[in-house]
């Protein structure tokens, strides 16, 4: 049987810590908690959230790296939490696992008696627990596997849910706007027809029913032609580009000046938003040009890593699943104006989902992310 450091290997650990560490050095003494009633809370140290915990593959490398460092770990995969507290009972005064989606981190901080820490690690996308199990649905190579896709098994609504409630403009457009799918309209269309005849239950129907409309010469390149599909399926499931958005900009304010945040995203739907966000405090909010800035309209973010920092060679041949790897990294050197808040730069500009997406919004509103209450750390 693997061990859990065998079954995951984190993506360039080595460069997130390093892009962490001055963060975590200089850290005052105390992260200004708002209440000492734990253990954890008690110690003297910096604090990290690791905001897509997992296996903890990341979270291990800087535990060695840093003593002192608490970390609070955000995942919301029952069996993930479990692994890694197994994994890191040895730390377990120095972690504090938490059962919800990043989205929610303003939540956790105040559960944690912080309003602000001194640095943010997120490991975007599905984890290799996720991808390595096939019962979870994630994987097309698996034709007998239920079409689940949730990241959490114990809450929420599956993907064959979705495929045998919505319309057939609605799946196209989730097609095409979680995975830029050219033929979302088709597949989409085959998708209605077929469940007329039998509801999609197992990744292996959805899998033919994809082979089948794709025409043959657009099989032939570009990897497994079902790929895209099965990303936008599980994109839209767990609301990963919403609960990015909501991450994003309670990140951006849960930082302390000096702290640092680090992303690693792996498909260009989540590194836009990262982008954007990141870019609001990188770059003065003011025209091109003006002879003076005013200050309140200087940046408020250092960009660390200059745009996006890919994986090398060696790196991806030791893991492959670092080849569709974009890392951002940030620094913040100041507050943001608060008549500019972060929050208003990192929202997109599409019509209402209620509108492009109701029976996903419908879903969502039957099984909602519910905020943890005080001292529910699910652990």
């Amino acid at each position: 049987m693997k061990s859990v450091a065998e079954i995951h290997q984190p993506v360039l650990a080595e460069v997130c810590a390093d892009l962490l560490a001055p963060a975590l050095a200089t850290a005052p003494d105390v992260a200004t908690p708002l209440s000492t009633t734990a253990d954890f809370r008690s110690i003297q140290g910096p604090v990290l959230v690791d905001a897509t915990l997992g296996l903890g593959g990341h979270s291990a490398y800087l535990f060695e790296r840093h003593p002192r460092l608490r970390i609070i770990g955000i995942d919301r995969d029952p069996q993930a939490r479990d692994l890694a507290a197994s994994r890191f009972s040895d730390f377990a005064n120095r972690l504090s696992i938490v059962g919800t989606t990043y989205g929610e981190l303003d939540s956790v901080l105040a559960q944690h008696g912080l309003s602000q820490v001194d640095g943010i690690l997120a490991d975007l996308g599905v984890s290799s627990l996720q991808l390595d199990e096939a019962e979870r649905g994630f994987a097309y190579a698996h034709p007998e596997v239920p079409l689940d896709m949730r990241m959490d098994q114990t809450a929420g609504f599956t993907a064959a849910d979705f495929l045998n409630l919505a319309e057939a403009e609605e799946i196209a457009a989730v097609l095409h706007t979680y995975g830029e799918e050219k033929f979302a309209r088709p597949i989409a269309k085959a998708i209605v027809r077929a469940r007329v005849e039998q509801p999609l239950q197992v990744s292996g129907q959805l899998v033919e029913i994809i082979r089948d409309t794709i025409p043959a010469p657009a099989r032939r390149t570009g990897g497994n032609p079902a790929k895209r599909t099965f990303q936008a399926l599980r994109v839209a499931v767990n609301d990963e580009l919403g609960d990015l958005e909501r991450f994003l900009t309670k990140a951006l304010a849960g930082v302390r000046v000096g702290g640092r945040i680090v992303i690693e995203s792996y498909q260009s739907l989540e590194d836009r938003l990262v982008k954007r966000a990141f870019a609001a405090g990188i770059h003065p909010a003011v025209p091109k040009g003006l002879p003076v800035v005013p200050e309140q309209a200087q940046p408020w973010l250092r960009d660390l890593t200059h745009g996006s920092r890919l994986a090398d060679e060696f790196e991806v041949a030791s893991n492959p699943r670092a080849a569709s790897l974009r890392l951002r990294a940030v620094e913040k050197t100041r507050e943001p104006d608060p008549e500019t808040p972060a929050g208003n730069l990192v929202k997109t500009k599409q019509k209402p989902a209620e509108k492009r997406f109701p029976t996903l919004t419908k879903l969502r509103a039957q099984n909602p992310v519910h905020p943890l209450t005080e001292g529910d750390h699910r652990d």
